[in-house]
């Protein structure tokens, strides 16, 4: 369990972070952040197994309607953007938000740096006074960034959807809520089809850039919809 690997004392808080939404052209990139206390590491095995018999793995290849199912099976409650929710595992209580970076902050400081700034916001949010017990479980292969050292140990696990259960359910949670968001979306903007690509790059939707060309909540950084930006007049 790459879990166990992480961590060398207890107890422990245990914050794993995932994004949502790097890809896509218009929306924002969502986090999921979901804490827990680890007293011992039995306790960490079994609630591994826990989740792995549910179901728990990498959000993109389940459908909507079995993200909802493990929600619901779990008891996970929806909650508003930056909003604190608990839900209780095997005895214990475990928290969770979900953050998200706009298309505005995506368009100023890139998707990357958007989505690290957003897994920092909410870690701090979640955490502790005593930072220095908490390991953060970060999915893909970047650290986050910090104007000095990082107050929390920091495990960057690469695929960390698909190899901890604890990040894969974090990642569900900010999966929904984004494709909730873009659903709603999808009634201001109906012609970009935000109610089933959900903002990412399909055929269908770049042809709607094509004809209407880009609304509010696009990406205007991203090429695919850069190129169909009229060119200021000079003069």
């Amino acid at each position: 369990m790459i879990e166990l690997k992480s961590i060398l004392q207890f107890p422990q808080d245990i914050i794993a972070l995932d994004e949502v939404g790097r890809s896509p052209l218009s929306g924002p990139v969502v986090i999921g952040a979901l804490k827990l206390t680890v007293n011992d590491p039995e306790f960490l095995k079994s609630l591994i197994r826990l989740l792995k018999r549910k179901g728990i793995k990498d959000s993109k290849l389940l459908t909507t309607e079995r993200r909802l199912e493990l929600l619901s099976a779990l008891k996970i409650p929806p909650c508003s953007f930056r909003q604190k929710g608990e839900f209780s595992l095997k005895g214990i209580t475990l928290n969770f938000v979900t953050w998200e970076m706009d298309h505005q902050v995506i368009d100023t400081e890139n998707i990357l740096a958007a989505s690290l700034r957003g897994m920092k916001e909410a870690a701090l949010f979640l955490a502790g006074e005593d930072k220095t017990q908490t390991t953060l479980l970060i999915d893909g292969p970047f650290k986050l960034r910090w104007e000095k050292e990082s107050p929390f140990k920091e495990v960057t696990i690469v695929k960390g959807d698909v190899k901890s259960p604890l990040i894969g359910l974090a990642a569900i949670i900010a999966k929904e809520k984004r494709d909730q968001l873009m659903r709603e979306m999808d009634l201001l903007y109906p012609q970009y089809g935000f109610k089933t690509n959900v903002g990412y790059p399909t055929k269908e939707h770049r042809q709607a850039i094509s004809l209407h060309g880009p609304c509010p909540i696009h990406r205007k950084s991203f090429n695919k919809v850069k190129e169909f930006i009229p060119a200021p007049k000079i003069g």
